[in-house]
């Protein structure tokens, strides 16, 4: 393992001297190192384009988004996925977060699992990772084993495979269809890739998923219309998001959702198109849930 080679383990030359400095320079030294993620990340737009397309054609064949990682890249992962159900009312099993070793990893490093390429493929085997799913592997190295091992998994199942690192001409991004490689450089603290490499990816992942949600029809204008109404604030949001959408007044969207069992793009087509619940819903359902095609069909076919 020659870990000169990687970018992310370089030293960065704007912070050797960072435990000189007042806690102010030394957070600004930190806060410009930042800035320039996002440009980074810029660069790699047209990868993460043709990775949403992919990851929203698998959603519309009933296939799965699978992240699986190491360490930080993991915990990333399943950050993401967990955020998916309440926010856009999928199925917990649809966007899916893997961490090599397990739960328990989560909180509280689990030493050399990553090492293995074989745990990567057991893994994905135990949620019977098929051909119809659509795998991201996440490691800032682009070269640890236990993703490695599943995306070669992945790829002899003829499935498609995207790569997150932070590193050029990766061993990830060989094997990737879409390699997906933002270069942010050496990190204020040497090696430390939980900084500007995990804020990278997390940038990436939130536009994986956003973007595929999109694609699904699970946001009118820029609208989560699929959340669910898990909690108090989420019963506000709906009846926010209803009000903005047809610029109803607060009871009428009270009482749209009420007649709908909460469901926010009902509600919105029943105000918008003058219908009821029943109609709202077959509507909806013969525009494949995309809200706006609905009330073309509907406004269109008068």
């Amino acid at each position: 393992m020659d870990l000169t080679r990687l970018v992310t383990e370089s030293r960065n030359i704007a912070s050797e001297n960072i435990d000189t400095l007042s806690t102010l320079d030394m957070l600004s030294v930190i806060n410009q190192e930042d800035q320039k993620v996002a440009l980074a990340v810029e660069q790699t737009l047209p990868e993460i384009a043709a990775a949403v397309d992919s990851i929203a054609s698998a959603f519309s064949q009933g296939g799965r988004l699978i992240y699986i990682g190491a360490g930080t890249s993991g915990r990333l992962g399943i950050l993401d996925a967990s955020e998916c159900p309440p926010t856009y009312g999928t199925k917990p099993d649809q966007v899916i977060g893997i961490i090599a070793g397990g739960q328990q990893a989560i909180t509280r490093s689990v030493e050399n699992a990553e090492d293995s390429k074989e745990l990567g493929i057991q893994d994905l085997q135990e949620i019977q990772f098929s051909s119809a799913d659509v795998l991201v592997g996440i490691a800032a190295s682009g070269r640890t084993p236990y993703v490695l091992g599943s995306m070669e998994y992945a790829r002899s199942l003829n499935a498609k495979v995207v790569s997150v690192s932070c590193n050029p001409d990766s061993a990830m991004s060989q094997l990737a269809e879409f390699a997906i490689t933002p270069i942010v450089g050496a990190e204020v603290v040497t090696g430390s890739s939980r900084m500007k490499a995990g804020t990278a990816q997390k940038l990436v992942l939130n536009m994986l998923t956003t973007g595929a949600m999109i694609r699904c029809g699970k946001v009118y204008g820029n609208l989560m219309v699929d959340v669910e109404a898990t909690n108090a604030k989420l019963v506000e949001r709906q009846k926010r998001i209803v009000m903005e959408a047809t610029e109803c007044t607060r009871e009428q969207a009270e009482e749209a959702l009420n007649a709908c069992d909460h469901h926010c793009k009902t509600a919105i087509v029943m105000l918008l198109a003058g219908l009821d619940s029943t109609e709202a819903q077959s509507l909806l359902q013969k525009s494949s849930g995309f809200v706006r095609q609905a009330l073309d069909a509907k406004l269109g076919g008068e």
